[in-house]
């Protein structure tokens, strides 16, 4: 999962066409937390369309088109939409690693 720098709370900035490339994380129930994941810093926001998009550590959190695979981060470090993009640690935090290629 993702967390898009120009969120600078939990509400998401990302809609139209950022979200038709970074897919916001939506749930319609309670999120729930897999493996190494801190329950307690799971939430939701209600994004401008209803959905209601999952919050982790503060974080609205993205899917990247750009990923094939569980596991692929091709969208660490890219600046797109007026910022940056990072997958975010099991703690929540961005992991600050900029791309190479």
């Amino acid at each position: 999962m993702y967390l898009f720098e120009a969120d600078t709370s939990a509400k998401s900035t990302c809609d139209g066409a950022c979200a038709g490339v970074w897919p916001p994380s939506t749930t319609q129930g309670a999120p729930k937390a897999g493996p190494g994941v801190d329950a307690s810093k799971l939430s939701t926001t209600t994004r401008d369309d209803g959905k209601k998009q999952v919050v982790y550590n503060g974080h609205p959190l993205y899917s990247y088109k750009g990923d094939g695979a569980a596991g692929d981060t091709n969208g660490q470090g890219l600046d797109q939409f007026g910022a940056k993009w990072y997958v975010l640690d099991a703690s929540g935090k961005k992991i600050d690693k900029e791309r190479t290629d």
